[in-house]
């Protein structure tokens, strides 16, 4: 009875490790994300590039998963097909919320991101959760999976 016991928290014992820790890195991501947010801003290739991990998983808030391929050639397609907007006629990104939870060399960094356009004028604001996974290798974070959900506008923005 002793060694089954024993063993078993033998077992489970290095779960432990898997506890989320105050988040060492929480700075360097959040000043990652809002970087990436001015460059998406203004569809920085380069910083897509940096950004995304080449084998992300990418779930947009409308049901489509992507790669970091599918990205980078969206946004190429973009940039050569339309003509380059106005400063009044672009969106920005920005994050509010930020939280991190940081496991080694792996984080969670969860927001709610909001994107203002102005069109004709008037300014559009929309409102989403995204959640992204990032991997840290040769002393750089990358994003691996990111899953992003459109906020009805009539809910509560803040949870």
């Amino acid at each position: 009875m002793k060694i089954s016991v024993l063993l078993l928290l033998g077992l489970f014992a290095p779960l432990g490790a898997a506890e989320p820790t105050a988040a060492p890195d929480a700075p360097a991501l959040t000043q990652l994300l809002r970087e990436f947010l001015d460059g998406a801003s203004r569809n920085d290739v380069a910083m897509h590039e940096r950004f995304w991990a080449d084998e992300l998983i990418y779930t947009r808030a409308i049901g489509q998963r992507l790669s970091k391929a599918d990205i980078l050639k969206e946004i190429k397609t973009e940039a050569a097909s339309t003509p380059k907007p106005t400063e009044t006629e672009r969106s920005t990104f920005s994050a509010e919320d930020i939280r991190v939870l940081q496991y080694g060399a792996t984080a969670v960094v969860a927001f709610r991101l909001v994107s203002k356009t102005n069109k004709t004028g008037k300014t559009e604001t929309a409102n989403y959760f995204n959640t992204g996974t990032f991997v840290k290798r040769d002393s750089k974070w990358q994003a691996v999976a990111w899953q992003a959900t459109k906020i009805p506008e009539d809910a509560d923005q803040k949870k």
